[in-house]
């Protein structure tokens, strides 16, 4: 362990005692998980009507191609049951989010969901079950939310209490312990026209899914990052690496190398609503991943769970090429699957003392993954002003639910940012790397070689 996680796991211990905190749930609320909830903490059962099927624990049967470790589609024999646009969204205005409704009215020519039947393929590993079931016996909210007690390896809150312990459920969710991956950062101008803004080579790190970690030995760091610019040509080379934990002080660490400067910098404004420059500035930093980040600037509000129609199993949208992927001015609808589920709505307002650009959101996370699938954001006046779509994608090699591109949408300015788009490109899972390649010490070294 590095000195700098050595100061964080002992900053991270002292807050632990201080503060106050939320009891875990009890020992009868525990039991639930594995029989009237599925181990992730989703209703087992299905809706009153069927159109929700009840969870099945047995992963889905993928076949066919894949790109990298991403079946091309997870159900490709099935059709649409039917599709809903601008010319019969009140129909089904009850199961749509506001900015889906505001997308059909934006492009009512383009823009439709394609319903298909829903499959619940919210699977994961089984150690990552009972490291839930320990986590919902143990893992505490404290400090007002801003930091975590007794979590590790499993979803922190799998029987969720407040709207925070939802936004953590999202950001400690189930991922693979590494990961390299080609991505596209696309920005859709008004005009109807798409530019690259950055074609990058990641690697991501997921020290909190470590399987041969624990709550006592983990250090607070729950992912890092680092990637490599290939393109735009005046941009190749240029690197930035990414540290996110639960320190409630500094939680995020981030460092960039510059190729005119040739030199690796401290990043500290890479982080909530700094515009991204990676995306050109068409979204904020934590945007990314449907929200990135650290939920301080928020007041957090558990709205409940409803029925909605929302991006799932969209392996499809993921996998086809950039011009396939893509119309005008969203993504291409032909290829995204659209499905039924229980989502977990959680208001955010700017919390007393804080600020931010969007001082009111909206979010739908999926009640059986706890993935991010639809935000909206609104401006001081109430407005709808930005709505975000995330295409999650089933993955057998996890196996599990896992979420790339987010696609930000500014309906005001009429543009739209892919953030990491893999079409046309590789999601790879792959052994862990010395947790030193993550560091800006290593791009530098590497840069100067």
């Amino acid at each position: 362990m590095n000195i700098r996680n050595t100061v964080l796991a002992a900053a991270a211990a002292a807050l632990f005692c201080t503060g106050l905190a939320r009891a875990a749930v009890g020992a009868d609320e525990v039991a639930t998980l594995g029989t009237t909830l599925t181990p992730l903490g989703g209703e087992k059962a299905g809706n009153a009507d069927g159109s929700i099927p009840a969870w099945s624990a047995k992963p889905p049967q993928v076949g066919g191609t894949s790109v990298g470790d991403v079946p091309k589609a997870v159900f490709p024999d099935e059709k649409p049951l039917f599709s809903v646009s601008v010319a019969n969204m009140e129909k089904y205005r009850g199961k749509l989010s506001d900015g889906t409704v505001a997308l059909m009215q934006r492009y009512p020519s383009s823009f439709r969901i394609d319903v298909y039947p829903t499959h619940r393929t919210a699977v994961a590993p089984q150690y990552v079950y009972d490291n839930t079931k320990k986590n919902a016996a143990s893992c505490q909210a404290v400090d007002g939310g801003k930091t975590l007690k007794a979590c590790y390896g499993g979803i922190p809150f799998p029987i969720p209490k407040s709207g925070v312990e939802v936004i953590w459920n999202h950001l400690l969710r189930l991922e693979p312990e590494s990961v390299d991956l080609g991505a596209r950062n696309v920005v859709g101008t008004a005009d109807g026209k798409r530019t690259l803004a950055t074609r990058i080579d990641e690697s991501f790190q997921h020290l909190y899914y470590y399987r041969d970690g624990s709550a006592d030995t983990w250090n607070g760091e729950y992912w890092i990052q680092r990637f490599n610019t290939t393109d735009p040509p005046f941009k190749r080379g240029e690197s930035l690496v990414i540290h996110d934990s639960i320190d409630p002080v500094t939680p995020r660490q981030a460092w960039q190398y510059l190729v005119g400067q040739r030199r690796v910098r401290r990043a500290p404004t890479v982080a909530y609503d700094t515009p991204d420059f990676v995306a050109s500035g068409a979204n904020y930093f934590d945007e990314v991943m449907g929200f990135m980040g650290h939920p301080d600037r928020y007041s957090w509000k558990l709205v409940g769970k409803r029925e909605m129609y929302v991006p799932y199993n969209a392996n499809q949208a993921v996998t086809v090429s950039q011009d396939e992927a893509f119309s005008a001015n969203h993504l291409n609808p032909a290829n995204v699957r659209w499905e039924l589920h229980r989502v977990w709505e959680v208001e955010a307002t700017v919390a007393p003392g804080k600020r931010h650009a969007v001082p009111k959101r909206r979010f739908y996370f999926d009640e059986d993954s706890w993935v991010m699938l639809l935000m909206d954001g609104y401006d001081a006046e109430g407005k709808l002003w930005r709505t975000s779509q995330v295409t999650p994608f089933y993955a057998p090699k996890l196996p599990g639910l896992l979420i790339k591109p987010v696609i930000i949408f500014n309906l005001e300015a009429k543009t739209f940012s892919a953030v990491q788009s893999l079409n046309g490109e590789y999601y790879k899972i792959v052994d862990r790397k010395p947790e030193s390649y993550f560091t800006g010490e290593a791009v530098a070294a590497e840069a100067d070689s």
